[in-house]
């Protein structure tokens, strides 16, 4: 079974221009998808997609193959659909995945898990999301909770899971049937969905997701020995 990761960089950015050439602790954005796709060992093959001939000099400055998409392709208005089908027209392979490369934070060990979780569950399609253990409503209705009653504690409710898309996933196969046939496929087949960490969940889209995540990063070497602290009068 082959398997590719495809890091689709597209070079248009209306919020925060080329980011994923933008420095973040000194280090090009999509170098740490880039990191994280080949240290996760899930992959047979690691494609940066992008209709930037500079990315191709990244690629290969980080040891990864290069498909220059076709700048039509590549335009705030194309799908997501029209971009996979594409990538599997010229790279065939069983299963490709979406690593996303404005998820920074994403670690190897994580895409690696949703890689095996994909496979694990015969899926067809897949997104990682967040779960979020809070009080919601949609349209002025209770989600995860009743009025009635007593309120319920946060640890006891249902998380909500939103969207995170820091890794997608399909079978070339079923995707490729389903676009054919309907023009689209990003949700088809036996779908599947992975709850990633927090850090994993932090999407750089303005400048102030790039600012929060270079602070993370630079104290991420400190969590690992990190020690919760009291305040003197504590008492245990």
């Amino acid at each position: 079974m082959h398997i590719t990761a495809m890091i689709p960089a597209r070079m248009g950015s209306e919020r925060l221009e080329k980011k994923n050439l933008a420095l973040l602790d000194g280090k090009p954005l999509i170098s740490y998808a880039i990191k994280a796709a080949t240290g996760s060992q899930a992959f047979d093959q690691v494609v940066v997609n992008s209709d930037g001939e500079i990315m191709g000099q990244i690629a290969e400055r980080y040891n990864v193959e290069f498909y220059y998409r076709d700048p039509v392709l590549a335009s705030s208005q194309t799908k997501s659909d029209d971009v996979i089908y594409d990538f599997i027209q010229h790279y065939p392979c069983d299963i490709v995945a979406w690593v996303n490369p404005i998820s920074p934070m994403q670690t190897s060990e994580e895409i690696h898990n949703v890689v095996q979780y994909f496979l694990d569950n015969d899926l067809d399609s897949l997104i990682t999301v967040g779960d979020h253990q809070v009080h919601c409503v949609y349209e002025n209705e209770p989600i995860n909770f009743s009025t009635n009653g007593l309120f319920a504690k946060t640890q006891d409710l249902v998380p909500v899971q939103s969207f995170v898309y820091s890794v997608m996933m399909w079978k070339s196969a079923s995707f490729t049937k389903e676009y054919e046939k309907k023009g689209y496929a990003l949700l088809s087949g036996k779908l599947g969905y992975y709850p990633v960490s927090k850090e994993s969940a932090i999407i750089i889209k303005t400048q102030e997701d790039l600012m929060i995540a270079e602070s993370l990063l630079k104290t991420r070497h400190d969590t690992a020995c990190y020690e919760v602290k009291y305040d003197d009068l504590a008492d245990f």
